[in-house]
């Protein structure tokens, strides 16, 4: 293994690590939906770990188009660049859409109080919000959501912004045994880094108890996911 090549997989795996951490767009949508639904661990990894493949795939495949056709990285930039204004733009919808839904909720869930008649003749209100603390909440049909479906096109668009032009181009000079390690090591990299702080945020939130403006959950996720994308298409983040 020659030195260049050995510099390329550190390269990778450091790239990997710190174009995940500084990019919230990552893992921000995984946390605060798996709070706001209630998903179990395995859920909220399974979610994050199929959406990671979708994000890191589509650029590693695009990535082996452009070494195999010979494609200018420069080109490539372009349309990568492209790719991630519809992610932004896509977690910016999401966002909003989710935070008028959650406003729904939260309105309509709005804690009230009925009164409860005992055997000896006492009466006293008692305040709950229905579908949360109600000890008889009304049965619905489950509808399936449409959530991590979502998440899933959006980081399918989402690039991967340094991959082709610093690591796969520079790799394919040696062979595409290189190519493919380097495209590897950075898609398992970045995928274990998004999970890490995912599941890491999760347990973090697990001990906050919100209680009463609990409702507010759904809104709040929406609200985040909304400034993320934001963040992404404005800061530059």
């Amino acid at each position: 293994m020659s030195g260049e090549f050995t510099a390329l997989t550190i390269t990778a795996v450091t790239i990997g690590f710190f174009h995940t951490l500084f990019g919230p767009d990552h893992y921000m949508p995984f946390i605060m939906m798996a709070r706001a639904r209630q998903w179990s661990w395995a859920k909220t990894g399974l979610i994050t770990l199929i959406c990671g493949l979708g994000h890191v795939g589509s650029s590693v495949i695009l990535g082996f188009v452009g070494v195999a056709l010979g494609i200018a990285v420069e080109k490539l930039e372009i349309f990568e660049s492209a790719r991630g204004n519809w992610a932004a733009w896509g977690l910016i919808a999401f966002g909003f859409v989710y935070m008028i839904y959650g406003i729904h909720q939260a309105v309509k869930n709005k804690p009230h109080t009925h009164p409860h008649v005992h055997a000896d003749g006492n009466v006293h209100a008692h305040e709950h919000i229905h579908h949360t603390q109600h000890a008889h909440v009304h049965t619905q049909t489950k509808k399936p959501s449409y959530v991590p479906w979502a998440l899933f096109v959006i980081f399918i668009f989402g690039p991967c912004e340094p991959l082709i032009p610093l690591l796969m181009y520079p790799a394919a000079k040696h062979n595409i045994a290189g190519v493919v390690a380097v495209a590897s090591l950075f898609s398992i990299v970045t995928i274990t880094t998004m999970l890490a702080i995912v599941f890491s945020g999760v347990y973090g939130l697990s001990f906050v108890r919100l209680k009463r403006f609990e409702r507010y959950s759904h809104a709040v996720a929406g609200l985040m996911i909304l400034l993320c994308g934001c963040g992404i298409q404005f800061l530059g983040l």
